[in-house]
């Protein structure tokens, strides 16, 4: 019975075609697409707090609270179970044990999925957070369920903070090689398995989730309170938005709007699969280092300056 009530929940995290609590919601059709979600699904679809938006790094808060992040089990080469095309993207299901603790939360909260967000290739970007405007071509996001909910997801998104969100923005890795990052090479692999709508494949062991997060310093990252990206749009998540992208070489990016379908194997190719930018919200970040040390500085240089007037009296 458990099991099945996080089931339920998890469709409203990342709906798929056969979840009871599913709303005709799409990305590909004006007449279901963002632009009406606030009518298909407006107890939260319009609220006052949704995701994703724009974050302007200027207007970024400063808060000392948000330190560094500890992630539970992220290493662990089998901790990826399952990946599944659920019609609207991606989505990578997490074996039991992952979670993360610090980062400002205020306890540990578990690691059930991720899911990505893409444009149509390179040429068109589609990642749902952008940065002073910036899109970029994909993004990952990695959901968490507050662990005092038991893995009870319905109660999670009823709760204002019962989700944390983990947002890696990713683009194009310079130069021109291909295949790479080797762990994001073979998360593609499988999307040939995994081409129609509600079909998945088990993902064997031997890549991590921290593989996958390459080249990123998690200890530099955006806050702020927001939403689900897709409908219902509950407004449950406490977002992480990580400054550092994850680079990965333009062939693998292209694959994923090349390979998976929306529907059957004659439906159109799953692209432009992200939500438009909403309304700001308060965005905070780690206090700058060079700030702390100006006084410092200015202590120094006043020294200095009384030496240097001593020495000529």
């Amino acid at each position: 019975m458990k099991w099945f009530v996080a089931a339920l929940a998890l469709c409203a995290i990342v709906p798929s075609a056969h979840c009871a609590s599913r709303v005709a919601w799409c990305y590909h059709l004006p007449t279901c697409n963002d632009t009406q979600w606030a009518t298909i699904a407006p107890r939260f679809c319009n609220g006052s707090r949704q995701s994703p938006i724009d974050i302007v790094t200027a207007n970024a808060k400063a808060d000392s609270s948000l330190t560094a992040f500890t992630f539970h089990n992220y290493s662990s080469n089998s901790s990826l179970v399952e990946i599944k095309n659920t019609g609207k993207t991606v989505k990578v299901t997490l074996a039991s044990g992952l979670g993360v603790t610090g980062g400002g939360l205020k306890e540990r909260y578990d690691s059930l999925q991720f899911h990505l967000h893409w444009g149509n290739g390179t040429s068109v970007p589609g990642s749902e957070h952008t940065v002073n405007g910036k899109r970029y071509p994909m993004e990952l996001h990695i959901v968490n369920s507050a662990s005092s909910f038991n893995g009870n997801t319905t109660l999670a998104i009823a709760n204002s903070t019962g989700l944390a969100a983990l947002g890696f923005l990713i683009e194009v890795m310079p130069g021109t090689a291909t295949g790479q990052p080797a762990s994001w090479k073979t998360l593609s692999s499988y999307l040939a398995n995994i081409t129609t709508s509600n079909t998945s494949v088990p993902v064997k062991a031997g890549i991590s989730l921290q593989d996958l997060l390459v080249g990123v310093n998690t200890t530099n990252y955006y806050r702020y309170l927001g939403s689900l990206t897709t409908p219902n749009c509950n407004e449950a998540v406490v977002w992480t938005v990580f400054k550092d992208t994850i680079k990965v070489s333009e062939d693998v990016i292209n694959s994923f709007s090349r390979t998976v379908r929306i529907g059957n194997s004659s439906s159109e190719y799953m692209t432009n699969v992200f939500r438009n930018v909403q309304p700001a919200q308060r965005v905070t970040t780690q206090p700058s280092s060079s700030s702390a040390s100006a006084p410092k500085s200015c202590y120094s240089l006043g020294l200095m300056a009384l030496s240097f007037l001593l020495g000529r009296s």
